[in-house]
C-alpha cells in the first residue's frame, strides 16, 4: 500500500467534490491537521473511516486503497471474474444440494421402514424392533442434520447472491 499515492488520491476526489480541508475534516468529525496527514501520506484514515471515505465519494473501496480509480477493462475483469465464482459456487451448491437430497431421502426410507414395522406383527420380534429402533434413531438423525446442513448453507448462499445483485444494481443505476 503506498500512503503518499492514496493520500494524493484522497486530495483529488477531496477537491472534485469542491471540499476544503476543513470541511471534509467536520464530515469525518477530525481535525484539519488530520486530513493534511492524510492527504500528504504521512499517515492513513482508520478502517472505519476508510470505508466511509468509499461511502461518501462514491468509489470502490478498493479503488481507495489502490490510490486510483479503476479502468473500465478492470471492472469488466472483476465482473468476469465474479461470474465464474457465482457459477462455481451453483455447480458446487447443487452437487451439496444433491448429497443433502440423498441423506434426506434415506432417512425418510429409514423412518417409513421405522413406521411400517412398528404398526405391524413383526414388533413384537427382538430383532425387527431393534432394526424399528435403529431406523428411527437414524432417519431422525439424517433429517436433523440435513435440515441444519441446508438451512446454514442456503442463507450464506441468498446473502452472497444478494451482495452481488446490490451491487449490480447499484453499477447500473
Amino acid at each position: 500500500m503506498d500512503q503518499k499515492k492514496i493520500g494524493s488520491f484522497l486530495k483529488e476526489l477531496r477537491m472534485e467534490k469542491g471540499l476544503t480541508q476543513e470541511q471534509l475534516a467536520e464530515q469525518f468529525h477530525v481535525s484539519n491537521r488530520t486530513i493534511s496527514r492524510w492527504e500528504t501520506g504521512n499517515s492513513m484514515p482508520d478502517l472505519d473511516i476508510l470505508i466511509e471515505m468509499s461511502n461518501f465519494y462514491g468509489i470502490d473501496f478498493r479503488e481507495l486503497l489502490d490510490g486510483e480509480r479503476r479502468s473500465e477493462k478492470m471492472d469488466n475483469d472483476l465482473k468476469e471474474v465474479a461470474l465464474k465464482a457465482v457459477d462455481y459456487t451453483n455447480n458446487e451448491t447443487e452437487r451439496y444440494n444433491r448429497r443433502i437430497h440423498a441423506i434426506l431421502f434415506v432417512g425418510a426410507v429409514l423412518w417409513v421402514t421405522s413406521i411400517l414395522i412398528s404398526h405391524t406383527s413383526l414388533v413384537n420380534n427382538h430383532v425387527m424392533n431393534a432394526i424399528s429402533e435403529f431406523s428411527e434413531g437414524a432417519a431422525f438423525s439424517m433429517i436433523i442434520v440435513g435440515i441444519l446442513a441446508t438451512s446454514q448453507y442456503g442463507q450464506r448462499i441468498n446473502a452472497f447472491k444478494q451482495r452481488l445483485l446490490k451491487k449490480q444494481s447499484a453499477k447500473t443505476h
